[in-house]
């Protein structure tokens, strides 16, 4: 019980949020701007908002060395309200787990969407971000620095287009352990542009947890609509 609460603190830390392109040292727009204003288009590149989608997901956990697992497919969306909902399609493996860690984590979303939270969103609220002074690869680097110690928060780097300011991942751990049995919580999270709206495609966490070992979780997204536009 203590490693599945373990994985509920996680996932709610995790689940706050065309194909992507990878861009060469050629797109120097990124690389000629001041930080500040890096930063700020950075942040500006989260428009056009989702405001409305349909995507059927597939959710996946596993711990104590992978001797316990369970999976998950369900349709998921937002509709012309705002409202979140899901409806399972099919499951497997461990009931525990099914029901404490992946149906659980579609329900924290729910509150989250419901209660309008923001803690745990990429805003100058919540981080202090600072752009990499190395420019050079495929993507520049802006770090992450949580204004406070909080499992919704992660203390890590977002990779961006030079050309767009496209966030395309985040990884990095999270700012505060979300108990005594975890050791540490390593989040990654990628995106892509589906229908000219920044969305999220697939999201990993992986807990080192004491006594027991690691704890993984994974959720991919395959969007059918967005913003009332069928994805092709």
């Amino acid at each position: 019980m203590r490693v599945l609460t373990v994985f509920l603190c996680v996932l709610s830390a995790s689940l706050v949020a065309s194909k992507t392109t990878v861009v060469t040292a050629a797109d120097t727009i990124g690389r000629r701007l001041g930080p500040d204003e890096l930063v700020g288009r950075f942040l500006a590149s989260s428009t056009p908002a989702l405001t409305s989608y349909r995507a059927r997901r597939m959710l996946t956990a596993s711990t104590r060395g992978g001797r316990m697992t369970a999976s998950l497919e369900a349709w998921t969306w937002i509709d012309e309200r705002g409202r979140f909902d899901y409806d399972v399609i099919s499951e497997q493996g461990s009931d525990l787990i099914r029901r404490r860690v992946l149906v659980a984590a579609l329900e924290e979303e729910r509150r989250t969407r419901d209660e309008n939270d923001t803690s745990g969103e990429v805003t100058r609220a919540n981080y202090v971000l600072e752009v990499d002074d190395d420019r050079g690869g495929d993507f520049l680097r802006i770090h992450l620095r949580p204004k406070r110690k909080s499992p919704h928060l992660v203390d890590g780097v977002a990779f961006v287009t030079p050309d767009g300011f496209d966030m395309v991942r985040m990884e990095g751990e999270l700012s505060k352990r979300p108990s005594f049995w975890t050791r540490r919580v390593e989040i990654t999270r990628h995106y892509a542009r589906v229908c000219g709206v920044r969305v999220p495609i697939e999201m990993q966490s992986r807990a080192d947890v004491r006594f027991v070992g690691d704890a993984t979780f994974s959720m991919r997204y395959e969007y059918v609509t967005i913003n009332g536009q069928t994805v092709r």
